[in-house]
């Protein structure tokens, strides 16, 4: 390793989280979205400058012929509440919760939610001492029909807790074994004639993961706020919160500004809240979160010369590890889609020439992730990334973002000082001096470097 990229390495390992702090008072984070999610407001960094506007005018700050890639996960019901059973089995005892943090049989996402009957899950899991043996129970009804749901502990999983679930009950009979309701109100009812999928019982039985830093509890209206307009494929325990500002006007005036639009599918875990909590993130373990990207979509990446305007951290994570994806099959064709994973510092480390220079530019990686999946009759590619992307980073595929204002002490405001080459606290001191509204449920920022 030549001695360039050696200090490159070090000094983005040995970056201090403590340089990356700044004081958020706690008035200033967003507790509830605004009324209409386009009227929120929208800072622009254009080359060092900065400058506000409202969000529906987004279009008119972006180049025509550009291509803007969205992530359309779904945030699912992951919060699972029980009550430990008393002697006579009744759920009076302590309140438990499970948080579903990703599929474990079957792994793969679609798979698990068309499950009927059994699946396991590494959960996180709140009060576990109160829980050290025995099956919890949990009672639900859909379409007037009663199921029980069970949750069993398999043992520790690294810092999760495997946990199955099991859910049984009785169906009720066809229309035609039972008294032909005559209330108008009872006609319409449809009876479910088979056993629910585990996407239906989290609807029914789930609870939407709202980010902790709001301190409130879920309420109804979060089931549609906390859900972009696009969003499509169940799977996240927290929304890409860049993409809440896009209403369908929005959208459709980026057509009319002629802008191509794509997306990607980064299911979003609980590791996005995780503090940075070492001196430097070099000592920070990056969770690992799975993504899946149409063979059409690294097309049109590719006819726009590699590159694409991200809406949100979770698009330039799933854009830039593509860059990577691909350099791993010019290396070795005979790779499969699990060993196309992004560890956490590969791109800083045998991923690039002894001189520091990049090997392919993003046109060549992304066009021989093409022929691999082509070699292999694949129309989506499914893989997972835990790239961290930090100060030192050289950014492939992203050349504009939109993203919101992040956490203090975060490796998402890491991301954003790469992308705008270190600084960042012009553009946060200004949102601060500027009333704008902080985290999930606040403003959002275009970011041209």
């Amino acid at each position: 390793m030549s001695k360039r990229k050696l200090t490159f390495n070090m000094e983005t390992k040995q970056i201090r989280i403590e340089d990356y702090n700044y004081e958020l008072p706690d008035a200033r984070i967003a507790k509830y979205p605004l009324a209409q999610r386009d009227h929120s407001k929208l800072l622009v960094y254009n080359h060092g400058e900065v400058s506000q506007d409202v969000f529906y005018n987004l279009p008119t700050h972006l180049p025509q012929g550009a291509l803007m890639v969205f992530n359309n996960t779904k945030v699912i019901q992951a919060r699972l509440h029980f009550r430990k059973a008393d002697a006579e089995g009744h759920p009076t005892g302590a309140l438990i919760e499970v948080f579903l943090l990703e599929p474990y049989a079957p792994a793969d996402y679609e798979q698990m939610f068309q499950q009927t009957g059994r699946c396991q899950w590494l959960c996180l899991v709140g009060n576990l001492k109160k829980w050290k043996e025995g099956a919890l129970t949990r009672e639900f009804t859909i379409h007037n029909s009663q199921f029980t749901l069970t949750a069993t502990r398999c043992g520790e999983h690294g810092t999760s807790q495997l946990i199955e679930f099991q859910w049984s009950g009785t169906p009720a009979p066809p229309i035609s074994q039972r008294t032909l309701a005559t209330d108008a109100t009872q006609e319409h009812l449809s009876p479910i004639t088979h056993h629910p999928s585990f996407a239906e019982v989290i609807d029914v039985m789930g609870e939407l993961p709202i980010p902790p830093y709001l301190n409130r509890r879920t309420e109804e209206s979060d089931k549609t706020t906390y859900q972009t307009v696009y969003s499509k494929i169940k799977g996240s325990v927290a929304a890409p919160t860049a993409g809440l500002h896009f209403t369908q006007q929005v959208l459709q005036a980026i057509d009319r500004h002629g802008i191509e639009r794509d997306e990607v599918t980064l299911h979003v875990g609980a590791g996005t809240f995780k503090p940075v909590k070492s001196e430097t993130i070099g000592d920070h373990p990056m969770h690992t979160e799975y993504i899946a990207v149409r063979r059409h979509t690294i097309e049109r990446l590719i006819a726009h010369g590699g590159r694409a305007i991200a809406v949100g951290t979770t698009s330039v994570r799933t854009l830039e590890s593509l860059y990577y994806m691909g350099l791993k099959v010019m290396r070795n064709p005979e790779l499969t889609e699990d060993d196309l994973h992004v560890s956490q510092w590969e791109p800083y480390e045998g991923m690039s020439n002894d001189d520091g220079s990049s090997p392919a530019t993003a046109l060549q990686s992304l066009q021989a992730l093409l022929l691999w999946m082509d070699a292999r009759q694949l129309t989506v590619l499914h893989s997972s990334t835990q790239i961290i992307i930090a100060p030192g980073y050289d950014y492939k595929v992203v050349s504009m973002l939109v993203t919101n204002f992040h956490q203090p002490q975060s490796t998402l405001l890491l991301l954003v000082s790469a992308f705008v080459h270190g600084d960042w606290r012009t553009i946060y001191d200004y949102a601060l001096s500027h009333d704008f509204r902080f985290l999930s449920y606040g403003d959002s920022s275009l970011l041209i470097p």
